[in-house]
């Protein structure tokens, strides 16, 4: 089974061109699939479809939330389907499964105030909290999600038209900047990246104190540092900012496709969640406005 594993992964890593982070999960929930395969002394080339039941089963005796069962799935199914391609199995051990229900929760989000209290913690002149100011700034302004940012190179920043290309797999979008992000992000490249990076040849824009480019989790401490300087008692990831970015957005009169171009949705149901936030001054216009009202 190692080998048609590792063949498998070589294959989606090429065909699909699937990013690293979807890579790495396909590989966690396979080996795992295979882990309870070996275990029970399963093989793996003649599963049915009630084996495959059995393991969904088991991973829902073990907490596994609806979301990673059904990824668990999707993982599966791609991979029997690489099996019934290259004729190792006769039949998809996985047709006719459905995936459970995953409830829609909704979106964690900070208040307008909440969001220029965080924002407003990097404010010394030393060259951390100038870059820290300007990622948390273009993280709010943006929407874009953590590895978005820490993916962001000089090139992709036009300070001349206040532009930001965000480059996601193999798509791209470009968003405006505000002038709080356009006014951060200058300060931090003309005063602060030189100064940071290690090699003048370096591509990425935001840093780490060692000069190469800043990882997730660097990001994801940044924003707990500040939020406990902040004193806000709530979770706060760089989700969230992308969740109050678009609900803020919509609050205040933005339309639906536009914040699903900005965020990156392909699907416009995913940006629909956020409706449930908005306030009551649409609705009070429409009790204005409207003569049936």
């Amino acid at each position: 089974m190692e080998k048609y594993i590792k063949k498998f992964l070589e294959f989606i890593k090429v065909d699909k061109k699937l990013s690293k982070n979807t890579l790495e999960s396909y590989q966690r929930d396979i080996y795992q699939y295979k882990e309870y395969v070996d275990e029970n002394n399963i093989e793996y080339l003649q599963v049915k479809n009630e084996d495959v039941c059995k393991y969904l089963e088991y991973l829902k005796d073990i907490n596994k939330k609806s979301s990673t069962i059904s990824r668990h799935l999707a993982s599966l199914r791609l991979f029997y389907q690489y099996l019934l391609k290259n004729k190792l199995v006769n039949e998809d051990p996985t047709s006719g499964i459905q995936s459970p229900k995953i409830e829609k929760k909704a979106p964690s989000i900070l208040s307008s105030e909440e969001v220029s209290l965080l924002l407003e913690q990097p404010n010394g002149e030393d060259l951390k909290s100038i870059r820290d100011k300007a990622m948390l700034e273009i993280a709010y302004a943006t929407g874009m999600r953590v590895t978005e940012i820490i993916s962001l190179n000089v090139e992709d920043i036009d300070l001349k038209n206040s532009l930001v290309t965000c480059k996601s797999e193999n798509k791209q979008r470009i968003i405006p900047l505000g002038k709080m992000s356009l006014q951060a992000l200058k300060e931090y490249i003309e005063h602060a990246r030189d100064n940071l990076i290690r090699y003048e040849n370096e591509k990425a824009l935001f840093v780490n104190i060692n000069g190469k480019r800043l990882t997730r989790q660097g990001f994801w401490k940044i924003i707990k540092f500040y939020k406990e300087q902040a004193h806000i008692n709530k979770d706060i990831t760089p989700h969230v900012l992308r969740h109050s970015f678009a609900t803020h957005l919509l609050q205040n009169g933005a339309d639906l496709k536009s914040i699903q171009t900005m965020l990156g949705h392909s699907d416009i149901s995913s940006t629909q969640v956020y409706m449930q936030f908005q306030d009551d001054t649409i609705k009070n216009v429409y009790q204005k406005a409207h003569p049936r009202a």
